[in-house]
């Protein structure tokens, strides 16, 4: 449907009605206004064929006419769950004559191989943000696409020389698969992949993805088929390069998943049973609110407080941005929390924007207008709690100067925090330039109250936590997590700046900082470098990544 497509499907409808044909209009989603138009024929026709049958498919879409949902027979297609699942899916749609295309030894395990890494990448969507930051939509068409690919590189291959590995794996990685990828540390994973899985190792006798994920040594479409029945039923999260930690992670989200949904389709008006009413409990809530607020800041004393510490000093430019910011969000707390009270006995109108706040504090969720101004958070006592904290480290840094250890994740903007120390270092050594001046880090093994003086360059940051790996405080180096523990509280991290045109260090990890559990663009924040026993790709397929906050 779509590009005027709507003119064929009236006459195919019409025509079918008639003789008793089937039609299939595709991705309806994209001719909405058509599909009022389809209701209004299926009802209002008098005579129709009784084989007549009409088909829709239809991305999920907010506008979709709720109307036609209800008349329809629904279906979802979903990918199997699992490796077994998966590859049997992907191995019936392989014939002996795909199987037999190539003389090459090398064709049957590759294609088995881009089987096992399509069901990988596919699988690891499960895990949230731990297996990819953005969930993206690999499909059929990337599989087919990376076996046309390794026929035609078989084909051209000089027997001699054997297949060219890093052809292969520029290929899927940054070609095939690796075209869907936008998030620069995705990429980097399936680049691993392919690394780990797709070189010399794959063909030789007895090589595994993981234990007990083999190749199989067959040239037979049934020895594969039956090769796959064997795998386990369930998978550990390990065949994906998680820690088994990780299945915790994915029974979490699909609870809560579940969960989101059944208060989703709660009524939002209470029925006449004993209790208090929903605006009894909201209005005691924004009394209790309103009690806690901060009051506001005194633009005078902010200003009197940034000229005593150096007004144009890059920090303090960063402070005051921050209180800014701060200011507006107290402002339309107040605002919201003293309307709604009057709007609840009756003084002025519960407008659309109250009844939503209202709705919103009664389930304690964070009302839209306080979340445009501020931070996700997953309750509003976890948001109000995070509101006080911040406000109090601003108001100690006005009041005490700055602050010996910063707690990162109270800012609004933690790139300009670390950007302000860049540039504080920069300008403190004559003849550096900023664009070379690049952040180094020293895990220390200080807790917050273990420090007593600032650093004389850089900072003391502590409230970060460490997800898909645990810290050896002694090394201060990575080690696997401890079981049924998801997320590690870091000690202090000391952050300094250097001046350096050389690359980073092979041997170290690069770990990503982000705001909030979910790893997006718009939450990233920078990168430390963790020392390590093994290698660096290890952490890659754990997914480690360090969260300003948990909720």
């Amino acid at each position: 449907m779509g590009q005027g497509q709507e003119f064929h499907a009236r006459r195919l409808i019409s025509e079918a009605m008639n003789t008793g044909s089937w039609v299939l209009l595709q991705n309806i989603h994209l001719s909405l206004s058509f599909c009022t138009e389809v209701m209004d024929a299926l009802v209002e026709t008098e005579t129709v064929h009784e084989a007549f049958r009409l088909w829709m498919t239809t991305e999920v879409h907010p506008q979709f006419p709720i109307g036609l949902l209800q008349m329809a027979i629904k279906f979802t297609n979903e990918p199997p769950q699992g490796i077994r699942a998966s590859l049997k899916r992907t191995y019936q749609g392989i014939t002996q004559d795909t199987l037999d295309y190539s003389t090459q030894s090398q064709w049957p395990p590759l294609l088995y191989a881009v089987a096992f890494l399509h069901t990988v990448v596919q699988e690891r969507r499960k895990f949230g943000p731990l297996g990819w930051n953005i969930p993206y939509e690999f499909n059929q068409a990337d599989f087919a696409a990376s076996v046309q690919f390794i026929q035609n590189h078989l084909d051209d291959m000089d027997p001699k020389r054997g297949v060219s590995w890093p052809t292969v794996c520029y290929m899927l990685g940054e070609v095939q698969y690796g075209g869907r990828v936008t998030d620069d540390f995705d990429k980097r994973l399936l680049t691993t992949f392919t690394h780990v899985w797709f070189c010399d190792v794959l063909l030789r006798p007895g090589f595994e993805f993981y234990r007990a994920y083999k190749v199989p040594q067959t040239k037979n479409l049934q020895g594969y088929l039956d090769y796959i029945d064997s795998l386990p039923a369930t998978d550990t999260p390990e065949v994906f390069g998680l820690h088994p930690n990780a299945d915790i992670t994915y029974q979490i989200n699909t609870a809560k998943g579940i969960l989101d949904t059944i208060l989703s389709v709660q009524p939002k008006e209470g029925g006449a049973q004993g209790g208090e009413t929903r605006e009894n409990v909201v209005y005691k809530l924004a009394n209790d609110m309103l009690a806690k607020l901060p009051k506001q800041y005194n633009s005078f004393e902010v200003k009197e407080a940034l000229q005593r510490m150096g007004a144009l000093l890059p920090m303090n430019i960063f402070l005051r941005q921050e209180i800014d910011r701060i200011t507006r969000v107290i402002k339309e707390v107040r605002s919201t929390l003293i309307d709604l009270k009057l709007a609840i006995e009756g003084t002025i109108v519960m407008s659309q924007g109250l009844r939503k706040s209202l709705d919103a504090m009664y389930d304690a969720r964070i009302p839209e207008k306080w979340l445009k101004l501020s931070w996700e958070s997953a309750t509003l006592g976890f948001w109000y709690t995070e509101l006080l904290e911040r406000d109090h480290q601003f108001r100690q840094w006005c009041a005490h100067g700055r602050p010996k250890v910063f707690w990162m994740t109270g800012f609004f903007n933690p790139q300009g925090f670390l950007t302000a120390m860049r540039q504080e270092v920069t300008r403190a050594h004559k003849g550096w330039a900023l664009d070379s001046v690049v952040l180094q880090n020293l895990i220390t093994r200080f807790n917050k109250e273990d420090i007593k003086n600032q650093p004389q360059e850089g900072v003391y940051v502590h409230g970060l936590f460490l997800e898909g790996a645990s810290l050896d405080r002694k090394t201060s180096k990575l080690v696997e997590s401890k079981p049924k523990v998801l997320y590690e509280q870091m000690p202090v991290i000391y952050i300094y700046a250097i001046n350096t045109t050389a690359g980073k260090d092979p041997k170290l990890y690069e770990c990503p900082i982000y705001r909030k559990p979910q790893r997006t663009d718009s939450k990233y924040i920078g990168s430390i470098d963790f020392e390590t026993d093994h290698n660096p790709r290890h952490w890659t397929l754990r997914g480690v990544a360090l969260l300003c906050d948990i909720k």
